[in-house]
């Protein structure tokens, strides 16, 4: 009969373990899957993802400068076409005008200076 009853001991020892172990299982599965735990876990794989994928854009961005900006500003302009298609004529216009007063004014600039007789040229064909 000893060895029945160490059996028997032995088992209910390992059943108690065994239970114990589940226990604790068991709590760490109830806090896994407790709402905040959840929000928090996925919060932190966004928070992944979104670092990574920052990560890969600048690393692109270092890579092909040119094409990426040449990229986006024809994507700027598509969007501000309509706006762009109503002021550009005024634009230009007005900067046709100011090249043209800036023009003027340098061109009345040498005028007046090609009109006055050079008293040097005088003297020396005195």
């Amino acid at each position: 009969m000893p060895r029945t009853r160490n059996r028997l001991i032995a088992a209910a020892r390992r059943s108690m373990l065994q239970r114990a172990e589940l226990y604790r299982r068991l709590g760490i599965a109830k806090a896994a899957l407790r709402p905040a735990a959840l929000v928090d876990r996925g919060k932190y794989r966004a928070r992944t993802k979104i670092d990574d994928a920052a990560h890969v854009v600048q690393q692109e961005f270092r890579d092909n400068r040119w094409p990426i900006a040449i990229a986006a500003a024809a994507g700027i302009t598509w969007l501000l076409r309509e706006p762009i298609k109503e002021h550009a004529p005024k634009v230009a216009r007005k900067m046709q005008d100011m090249a043209t007063g800036i023009a003027d004014h340098f061109r009345a600039d040498t005028a007046s200076e090609d009109d006055e007789p050079m008293e040097e040229d005088d003297e020396a064909a005195q």
